[in-house]
């Protein structure tokens, strides 16, 4: 994704979701999720080869509690969560989410789901909360095998 010309209003709990958006977008959407008052948190993924790996990295950048236990369940449990961030609304920026995706799919799909039910956990309470990763152009002109 673009986002010359294309504004998404991040205020609007009822877009919140799950987004791919190219390597250049993610300071454009930094800026107008802090210009809304929206908490932006920005984790790099560069490097980032496996489960525990993106665990420990978002344990750092969420500044997740003492208590966050490490798995998938408790970052899910975070996720929904985050009243331990003074914000109304929620922004989670990916760098280089493609390293994940390249080095553990499968991982990379769970983090996927997982931030999907925390997006519409938040659009159901009224709350905006989006995630985008980013990802090469190369990977928009992916297609799927037939």
């Amino acid at each position: 994704m673009n986002l010359h010309g294309f504004d998404l209003d991040l205020t609007r709990p009822g877009l919140s979701g799950v987004y791919f958006v190219g390597v250049n977008d993610l300071d454009h959407l930094a800026r107008a999720a802090a210009r809304d008052e929206l908490d932006v948190c920005r984790t790099d993924l560069a490097g980032c080869r496996d489960k525990n790996e993106l665990l420990r990295r978002l344990a750092v950048s969420l500044q997740l509690p003492a208590s966050f236990g490490h798995n998938w369940d408790a970052l899910a449990d975070c996720l929904r969560d985050l009243g331990w961030l003074p914000a109304w609304g929620h922004v989670l920026l990916f760098d280089h989410a493609d390293e994940l995706r390249q080095a553990a799919a499968a991982d990379y799909d769970i983090l996927l789901g997982i931030l999907d039910d925390a997006a519409t956990f938040g659009a159901e309470h009224d709350r905006p909360w989006f995630a985008f990763l980013a990802l090469p152009d190369s990977a928009f002109d992916e297609r799927p095998a037939a």
